[in-house]
């Protein structure tokens, strides 16, 4: 029997502040309202704390708060009163109006909508107790106008291809010629800043024209047919990773950041000032080596930053 927690609340009617703190924060939370003043919640510890949170706040205003613990009656179907069907549908449709107005020279202002439908689906996941098939169709839905964002943004941006990634030995790849795409954004960066790290520290970086131009002998990254690039839903630097094996949480953490920043998803709390850095050395420096030789201080702070479990602004 599935089990649920129960906030019951009363609040001098004077007390607009602690009324709106609490209703902000029970809406939130996704509680649902049984009658005026009763709230109630999926009895996990995340919900448990939010409520015993809102007590404490409304006693401590001249209220009255109790937080019980209630069983689901066989014919009250408390789990319907969490169905979220209405808002996913919400989503969709405003999913669906950006990929019909995709267009190039707007395209600045489709990628902030589109990042605020991702916080609003990441929100929504977060209250979706009981998810039905919506949340997969919309999360797929984002996925694909987030993909098709980034192929407008780069026209030449690989395809990912569907197979496994061969895992490969660090010491049979010393003093190579590793070659990319020229003008380097975010994922040929990292990837480059890799490879100089942590792979083939004496690798020399080739920037090409086109990828018709990569010679035979050479290493690609990041272009269609290269032997590193967008592997499922994986962009090259998480290839890179997961063929060379290198699994350190920093990595993983710069890993989600290169991943948003190159074709969306869920938005790491530095990506916002890190893309606003690397679009302006890309802006302000033309030569690839030298972009590349300021971007390898980027990617070394950031490493640092989240070894030391830290968070930057």
């Amino acid at each position: 029997m599935m089990t649920f927690i129960l906030l019951i609340l009363t609040l001098p009617t004077q007390n607009a502040t602690a009324r709106m703190r609490a209703w902000r924060t029970l809406k939130a939370s996704g509680a649902a309202v049984l009658r005026d003043g009763v709230y109630i919640l999926p009895d996990l510890d995340a919900c448990r704390a939010t409520l015993q949170t809102v007590a404490v706040d409304v006693n401590a205003h001249a209220g009255s708060a109790y937080v019980l613990d209630a069983n689901s009656p066989q014919d009250a179907h408390f789990e319907s009163l969490f169905d979220r069907s209405t808002d996913y549908a919400a989503l969709l449709n405003e999913i669906v109006k950006l990929q019909e107005q995709l267009i190039l020279d707007q395209l600045s202002e489709t990628i902030k909508q589109t990042r605020k439908l991702r916080k609003q689906l990441s929100a929504l996941i977060e209250i979706d107790f009981f998810p039905t098939q919506s949340q997969p169709q919309v999360t797929a839905a984002l996925q694909e106008l987030e993909l098709r964002i980034a192929r407008a943004q780069s026209p030449d941006e690989p395809q990912a291809v569907d197979q496994a990634i061969p895992r490969r030995v660090v010491a049979d790849y010393q003093g190579k010629v590793w070659a990319t795409r020229q003008h380097p954004w975010v994922d040929r960066l990292a990837c480059a800043w890799l490879i100089k790290r942590y792979i083939d520290p004496k690798a020399h970086i080739l920037w090409l024209g086109t990828p018709l131009d990569c010679p035979a002998d050479a290493l690609g990254f990041d272009f269609d047919g290269a032997t590193f690039s967008h592997v499922g839903n994986a962009v090259s630097f998480e290839v890179l990773l997961t063929s060379f094996e290198l699994m350190e949480s920093g990595l993983q953490r710069l890993a989600a950041l290169v991943h948003y920043l190159d074709v969306g998803g869920v938005q790491p709390a530095e990506a916002i000032g890190i893309e606003s850095v690397l679009t302006g050395l890309r802006q302000t420096i033309h030569n690839d080596d030298q972009l590349l030789a300021a971007a390898l201080h980027v990617f070394d702070g950031l490493l640092a930053a989240f070894e030391n479990g830290e968070s930057t602004p």
